[in-house]
């Protein structure tokens, strides 16, 4: 009985899963990260030690960083994700609840209700996906471990341990997204110390459960980037033909409207001549699509470097309205 409890015992043992540490804080390349934070930061080198003594390495973040979902889904497979009546009905219930909250944050920054709304959803599901991976594996893994961007997460990761320091709040504990996003909106470490605001004054900037400060600081980035109040964001248009039209699908707006007609294109809904735009083109679920992105829509992709990021916040926050002002 006593070797079949013993067995047992081991078996089970077994199939309970086993927290493995990569052992970073042995490694020369972090032990240098940790003097430079020492010496640039003042922290204790002792309390880093054993901070990434306790680093999990995700290689299935390696894995997912070197393949963006945006880059093999067609527009049409993007916006079926994005633009749902069920992320349309929060959206909307979200205008709602904090109707007072995004009216301050729209006459303070200059930033529309809808559009801070919109990139909540499309970012975390209004708070419901923030995200499960501690931000402090994610960055520790993507800058020791990913060349090609080795030297961007590094920076953020040093950033991430600004941040949890000046917000007094545990690094080993903060989880986001498998790239080190955080929070209702989603800010990288350094967005989060820039841009951040205590929207409601309690003293803390809190993107993780204070929607005042959520709201406040999408607003404050947007209006930071260059968000134009009441000007235009996007425009279907028609094209004769792309060809001859230089720099398709290029994120700043680079042509006038005016030269861009000339060119055969149409917009289908009336902009100044002399505004600058982008032409893009999408493979819609009805075949190509093509859009003219002006200012507002560089904007958004400040936010995240990808015209169907912004087109999908663009048309989501245009559903959300729509559906509101319908009520």
């Amino acid at each position: 009985m006593t070797i079949n409890k013993h067995r047992s015992l081991l078996l089970l043992l077994c199939l309970i899963p086993l927290t493995v540490f990569a052992n970073y804080d042995e490694r020369a390349d972090v032990q240098e990260f940790i003097a430079q934070m020492s010496k640039k930061h003042s922290f204790d080198q002792q309390k880093l030690h054993d901070l990434f003594s306790r680093v999990e390495k995700k290689d299935w973040v390696l894995e997912a960083i070197a393949r963006p979902a945006e880059k093999t889904m067609t527009w049409a497979q993007y916006r079926s994700i994005f633009i749902t009546d069920k992320r349309i009905d929060k959206g909307r219930e979200f205008l709602r609840r904090h109707r007072d909250t995004l009216a301050r944050a729209e006459k303070t920054y200059s930033v529309p209700a809808e559009i801070i709304t919109a990139i909540i959803g499309v970012e975390t599901y209004y708070g419901q996906r923030s995200g499960k991976t501690r931000v402090l594996d994610s960055l520790t893994t993507l800058g020791f471990d990913y060349p090609p961007r080795s030297r961007f997460f590094l920076s953020e990761l040093e950033q991430f341990l600004l941040l949890a320091r000046d917000e007094n709040i545990d690094a080993g504990e903060i989880v986001g997204s498998y790239a080190g996003a955080m929070g209702m909106p989603q800010f990288i470490s350094s967005s989060y110390r820039q841009y951040s605001v205590d929207f409601d004054g309690d003293g803390k900037r809190d993107l993780w459960n204070n929607p005042a400060d959520v709201i406040g600081s999408v607003a404050n980035y947007f209006s930071v980037h260059g968000w134009s109040k009441g000007e235009p964001v996007a425009s279907p248009a028609s094209v004769a033909t792309p060809d001859g039209i230089d720099n398709i699908n290029t994120l700043k707006p680079h042509t006038s409207v005016s030269v861009l007609k000339n060119k055969g294109v149409k917009p289908q809904q009336s902009l100044g001549d002399d505004e600058m735009a982008a032409l893009f083109h999408f493979e819609g679920e009805n075949g190509d699509e093509y859009w003219l992105g002006l200012n507002n829509f560089y904007v958004i992709t400040r936010y995240n470097h990808s015209a169907m990021y912004a087109m999908a916040v663009y048309q989501l926050s245009r559903e959300i309205l729509r559906n509101e002002t319908d009520k």
